[in-house]
């Protein structure tokens, strides 16, 4: 059981150690962790008792690597096991990459390179860009931005806070899996049923807390109705939170129609104020950077809170 000053401690290190190097690029040992879940569901999606295969192939992606980890951890020196700890948080981290994703395509709109953004776009969203306008780049890339502050970063700091490397590295394999398997399309709807449900029970807590910090950042009140009034009409019980509080605290307008594989989607808005533009989309980065920095801040005043006092 870590202390809460140490886990203050390797935390900082492993949001430092991400900034300073970003993902590991094409060594990033979720590659082969994706191929690993590809042949679990080419194997399991399959046949009978889907949901059942589905919570079976989730179990063999994400236990034996968080056990392994833990029982590393376990065995390690002191200062070995830290090391792991750290290189497990930077790991689950994506605070470097979400940075060097959007913030690209805030200049391209900038620059109205809509060719630029709408390519950019693409790389990190679901949905059609290629006849996006300026309006509707910059809400995806608004959406992104709240959405992966708590999948990428905040998610894994609230598990790392909790148990430590180990935590965060299965936070980030159930969100991946969820991103792999968790669609409700003919071929993962009944598969893909565990590593949705099981995303949504991990993420739970994560995403209120990262609710609860966009509204403390920026236009507290209106963030605080959006997410009461808006966040329950979106599907996702966690993303919905998240996204209503951040835009209401950005005071942005995000969500509404959207292309998915072909088809125009109808999605409820999320927000008040002004629709996206260029300026939005770097004032959600920036509300993501400040949440890094109050979590550590509160880490740290939690840890020098249990250190005794000696007379």
């Amino acid at each position: 059981m870590l202390s809460l000053p140490l886990i203050a401690t390797l935390a900082t290190a492993g949001v430092a150690v991400d900034r300073w190097f970003g993902e590991p690029g094409r060594a990033h040992p979720l590659v082969g962790f994706g191929n690993w879940a590809m042949r679990l569901e080419k194997r399991y999606n399959a046949g009978r008792r889907l949901r059942l295969k589905g919570l079976l192939a989730w179990s063999l992606a994400v236990l034996p690597p968080v056990l392994i980890a833990w029982l590393l951890v376990a065995a390690l020196p002191f200062y070995a096991a830290c090391g792991v700890h750290v290189a497990l948080l930077w790991f689950a981290l994506g605070a470097r990459s979400l940075h060097d994703h959007i913030a690209p395509i805030a200049h391209a709109l900038t620059q109205r390179d809509l060719a630029q953004a709408r390519l950019l776009t693409a790389r990190i969203v679901s949905r059609e860009t290629a006849q996006a306008d300026e309006a509707a780049l910059s809400r995806a890339a608004v959406e992104s931005a709240l959405e992966n502050g708590n999948d990428a970063i905040f998610g894994a700091l609230f598990w790392f806070a909790i148990a430590g490397g180990p935590g965060a590295l299965g936070f980030r394999l159930a969100n991946t899996l969820d991103a792999m398997w968790g669609y409700r399309t003919p071929r993962y709807l009944r598969f893909g049923w565990a590593a949705a449900r099981l995303d949504d029970v991990l993420n739970w807590i994560p995403a209120r807390l990262t609710a609860t910090s966009y509204a403390l950042l920026g236009d507290t009140h209106t963030a605080w109705r959006c997410w009461r009034e808006q966040a329950p009409r979106w599907d996702s019980p966690n993303a919905g939170p998240v996204m209503a509080a951040g835009a209401g605290s950005l005071n942005v307008l995000v969500g509404g129609p959207a292309v998915y594989h072909g088809v125009l989607e109808h999605r409820p808005t999320l927000g008040f104020g002004h629709p996206a533009r260029a300026s939005h989309v770097t004032a959600a980065l920036m509300l993501v950077e400040r949440t890094v920095i109050l979590w550590l801040a509160m880490l740290i005043v939690l840890a020098l809170l249990s250190v005794p006092l000696h007379g």
